[in-house]
């Protein structure tokens, strides 16, 4: 698989990037900037690293794991009253766990095709 070429974490990096840019344009409440801000920018790093390193199934699992932390964020923040960051912490982290379980399995069938044997 190339660098670089992967839709699903271009599509991951860009929820994280618009995670990270709507604290500028939505109500904030409770912890939603930190939370926000947080897993925006991680989605963007495990994005990049998932596009410079194909085939690395942990990293695709570190990325879900981030996905469903972005998902969970308005419980966990207490700003489930700010709904503009509510929704865009769970419609950003939906899609970003999608786009993650669908590239699973070819990092993973990648991974095996180059795997050492001995």
């Amino acid at each position: 698989m190339k660098k670089w070429y992967r839709w699903q974490d271009y599509v991951a990096a860009a929820a994280g990037l618009f995670t990270a840019v709507a604290v500028l344009f939505t109500r904030q409440e409770g912890m939603s900037t930190t939370l926000m801000l947080l897993f925006g920018g991680l989605l963007i790093v495990s994005g990049i690293i998932n596009l410079a390193m194909p085939g690395t199934p942990a990293m695709e699992y570190v990325q879900a794991v981030i996905a469903a932390g972005l998902v969970l964020s308005p419980w966990l923040g207490t700003y489930t009253g700010a709904t503009g960051a509510a929704w865009t912490s769970w419609i950003a982290g939906a899609v970003a766990l999608v786009v993650t379980a669908v590239a699973i399995k070819p990092s993973t069938d990648l991974r095996h095709t180059y795997r050492v044997s001995h």
